[in-house]
């Protein structure tokens, strides 16, 4: 899985970094990465040259993916690029979905500027717009991103959505015969006044879901699980599970069940995006619609 690999790259320092990463999944998977560029048309960008009209972004970003292809070079990486315009969010998610890939990859921050598109509400925006899994990486001074991924946390409320997701990281986990870590959280702190009884409903309903993923990891033949049922705030929840079990990636849906045992709300899925140290890679449930 994740032979075609789209990465929307606009030359910072994050997306040089991310570069990394996806070079390393697409020469493990023998896939090919298309770099694309996109020129926003909801900036004032072209200029007259002479008698030619020329977008002073699209010009730039066939410069920038230059740089990017030198890189994938040097990695011995398959890739093709391209420069579109368009409104970036939209753009990407348009351009994914039209050529059929398997992954969109990219940074949660890019260069802030005039031209540049890969904010993190952009690449937040595409992960709630994506049909297509999305993989994002924070790329902070201090992080490492190693793959393959051995130790994979698959988070999960028990939804729909949630479960649609996890059965997406067992297929990952099984192509790459990783550790699966199925986590649920128990969130306490929105109880009412009957919180033992609530909490033992909510404990019943994590320890059921956790239960769902790793009974599906065993049909996949996947042996190494490992079971989280734990009181706390979902994203805070994902963050220490992250730090204790050393995980190397998540996976996680865009949305989850509405109530006190919710763990994947769009808002905890970007709070995830944004604050871990890790790949995150969101997947939508397979009748969402925005």
């Amino acid at each position: 899985m994740y032979e075609d690999i789209l990465f929307p790259f606009d030359g910072s320092e994050g997306a040089a970094e991310t570069l990394h990463h996806a070079a390393e999944i697409a020469n493990w998977t023998d896939g090919e990465i298309q770099l694309l560029y996109v020129a926003d048309t909801t900036e004032y960008s072209t200029t007259r040259v002479q008698s030619t009209v020329v977008d002073g972004q699209v010009e730039h970003g066939e410069d920038v993916l230059e740089t990017a292809a030198e890189t994938l070079d040097s990695l011995a990486a398959d890739y093709s690029t391209d420069v579109v315009q368009g409104a970036p969010a939209e753009t990407i998610v348009e351009y994914a979905e039209k050529y059929d890939y398997d992954v969109i990859v990219m940074p949660t921050q890019g260069r802030q500027g005039l031209s540049r598109y890969l904010l993190g509400s952009v690449t937040e925006k595409v992960v709630r717009l994506s049909s297509i899994p999305v993989l994002t990486s924070r790329m902070n001074p201090d992080d490492a991103f190693e793959f393959p991924y051995e130790q994979l946390l698959l988070a999960t409320d028990g939804s729909q959505s949630a479960e649609h997701a996890a059965m997406h990281g067992l297929d990952l986990a099984a192509a790459l015969d990783a550790t699966v870590h199925a986590l649920s959280a128990v969130e306490t702190a929105v109880m009412g006044p009957d919180v033992e009884d609530v909490t033992n409903a909510g404990r019943d309903a994590a320890e059921e879901a956790v239960d769902t993923i790793a009974n599906a990891a065993q049909r996949r033949g996947i042996d190494d699980i490992v079971r989280h049922v734990e009181d706390g705030a979902p994203a805070e929840t994902i963050l220490d599970v992250i730090e204790s079990e050393d995980i190397d990636a998540v996976v996680m849906g865009t949305t989850g069940r509405r109530g006190i045992t919710r763990i994947l709300l769009g808002s905890v899925a970007e709070k995830t995006v944004r604050s871990a140290p890790v790949p995150v890679i969101t997947v939508h449930g397979p009748d969402e619609a925005e």
